[in-house]
C-alpha cells in the first residue's frame, strides 16, 4: 500500500459490521450477539471514518457525539473517539495518523473545540496532541468490619430503585451535579440504560445485575453497584463493585458508603474510577481500611481549537501571559499568543512578544481542566518557563474547586 492509495472517507451505515469486525480482530474480542447488536446501534449515531486500501477497510474510527463539562459548568461539543482500529497487515503505514488528521478536520468543520478518548495504549496518543484531562483512583475497602468514619452519615432514608425507573430519577440529578466538575460527559437516556444499567456486565459475568440505591427525597445522592458472591475454594470474600456514586454533601456520601460496606455476605468493596480528591479519602477514619490501589489517567483530551476552548471556561484569577504553543496537527493553534483572562473577561490573540511559557498542545490539554498544574509540567521539563512566576500565575487562573473527573468509559 502506498500513501497515495490510502483513502480516508466516511463509513456508511451499511458497512458498520465491517468496522466492527475489524475492531474485534484488533482488540481480540468476540462479543455475544446482544453486545454486537448494541455496538452496531451505538455506531449508527457516531461519526464514522474508514481508511480504505482500494475497497478493503484497513482502518476504522468512530466518534460519539458527546458534550463535556468544562470549568465553570459550560458544556462543549467534544466527540469521543472509539473503536480505533488498524488492520494488522497495515500497521506502521500512516493509517492511524491519516484517520486522526481527518477527525481533527471534521471537528474543526463542526465547531467542536475538543475531542476525547480513553487510551488503550497511552504511548500512542500523545504524539497526536492528546493529554490526560482527568485522573481516576481505584479504591478498595475491607468490609469485614464496619466502615470507620469521621463524619456522621446523613440519616435520610435509603431506598433501592428499580433499574427500569432509575434513569428518570438519576438523570436530572446527574445533569446538575456534572456542572460542578469539569470532565463530565452528558448522559442520554440510552447511555444510562445501555452502558450504566445493562443487565450483564461485559467484563465479569459473575457479577450481579446493576443495583441502584438512592438517598433522600428530594434526592441527595445515589450509587450504582453490582455484587459477586464469595468463593469457598479460593477463600475470596464476596465483592461489592461500585460503578458510580454521587452525593451532595460529605454526610450523604458517608451514608452511601456505609450502606455499601455493610451488604451481607460480602467482605470487600472495590470502586474504580473515583475522583482523586474523593472526600471519602479524607473522612475515612482508618486509611488502612480504605486504600487507593491505583491512580491513572482516565479521559484524554485534545484541544482542537485552543482559543475557543480557553474562551469557554472560567478563570479563578487574573492572568496575562504569552504562550508559545506547538501543534503539529492543527496549524491554527500553533504560534505565540497573549492570553489575558480574569473572572471578568478573556482575550487570546497572536503576538510578536517574547513568550513567557513554551509548551506543546498536549500539555496545554493536560492543564486545561486542572488535572495537572503547569508548574509541575515545568518541573518535569515538559513546559519551558521563560519568565519567572508565569507558571504560578497561569495555575492560579486555571484553578478549580474540584479536580476534573470522568467515569464514563467508552
Amino acid at each position: 500500500m502506498s500513501a497515495r492509495s490510502l483513502q480516508i472517507r466516511d463509513v456508511p451505515e451499511s458497512q458498520i459490521e465491517r468496522g466492527l469486525a475489524l475492531a474485534y480482530l484488533v482488540f481480540h474480542e468476540n462479543p455475544e450477539s446482544d453486545r454486537r447488536k448494541h455496538h452496531a446501534e451505538v455506531l449508527a449515531d457516531c461519526l464514522r471514518l474508514g481508511a480504505y486500501d482500494g475497497d478493503e477497510l484497513v482502518g476504522f474510527a468512530a466518534a460519539h457525539p458527546f458534550s463535556l463539562s468544562v470549568p465553570g459548568g459550560a458544556d462543549l461539543p467534544c466527540p469521543g473517539l472509539t473503536f480505533v482500529s488498524v488492520a494488522p497487515t497495515h500497521r506502521r503505514r500512516g493509517v492511524l495518523s491519516s484517520m486522526i488528521s481527518a477527525l481533527l478536520d471534521r471537528c474543526t468543520q463542526r465547531g467542536a473545540p475538543l475531542v476525547s478518548l480513553w487510551a488503550s495504549e497511552a504511548a500512542i496518543y500523545g504524539r497526536f496532541g492528546f493529554g490526560p484531562g482527568t485522573y481516576g483512583a481505584t479504591v478498595e475497602i475491607d468490609t469485614r468490619r464496619p466502615l470507620a468514619l469521621r463524619v456522621a452519615p446523613d440519616e435520610s432514608p435509603l431506598r433501592l430503585v428499580d433499574v427500569a425507573d432509575a434513569p428518570a430519577l438519576l438523570a436530572p440529578y446527574f445533569a446538575e451535579t456534572r456542572t460542578r466538575r469539569a470532565g463530565r460527559i452528558a448522559r442520554t437516556d440510552s447511555w444510562w440504560r445501555e452502558e450504566w444499567l445493562v443487565e450483564k456486565d461485559e467484563e465479569d459475568e459473575d457479577l450481579s445485575p446493576p443495583r441502584v440505591v438512592a438517598l433522600g427525597d428530594p434526592l441527595a445522592g445515589y450509587a450504582v453497584y453490582r455484587t459477586k458472591p464469595g468463593d469457598e475454594d479460593t477463600h475470596a470474600q464476596g465483592l461489592v463493585r461500585v460503578d458510580d456514586l454521587e452525593a451532595d454533601t460529605p454526610e450523604a456520601a458517608a451514608a452511601l458508603w456505609s450502606f455499601l460496606t455493610a451488604i451481607d455476605l460480602t467482605g470487600r468493596l472495590r470502586a474504580w474510577g473515583r475522583p482523586v480528591d474523593d472526600p471519602l479519602l479524607l473522612f475515612a477514619a482508618d486509611r488502612d481500611q480504605v486504600r487507593v490501589t491505583e491512580s491513572s489517567p482516565s479521559l484524554w483530551v485534545r484541544l482542537v481549537d485552543v482559543r475557543a476552548a480557553l474562551a469557554a471556561r472560567t478563570w479563578a484569577a487574573p492572568v496575562d501571559v504569552v504562550l508559545a504553543v506547538r501543534d503539529d496537527q492543527v496549524p491554527a493553534n500553533a504560534g505565540s499568543f497573549r492570553l489575558i483572562a480574569s473572572p471578568e473577561g478573556f482575550s487570546y490573540a497572536p503576538t510578536g512578544d517574547a513568550p513567557d511559557l513554551s509548551l506543546e498542545v498536549r500539555d496545554l490539554a493536560t492543564a486545561y481542566m486542572g488535572a495537572t498544574s503547569v508548574g509541575s509540567l515545568v518541573r518535569a521539563g515538559l513546559v519551558v518557563q521563560h519568565t519567572p512566576g508565569a507558571a504560578s500565575m497561569f495555575d492560579a487562573a486555571l484553578r478549580t474547586e474540584l479536580l476534573p473527573h470522568t467515569v464514563d468509559a467508552f
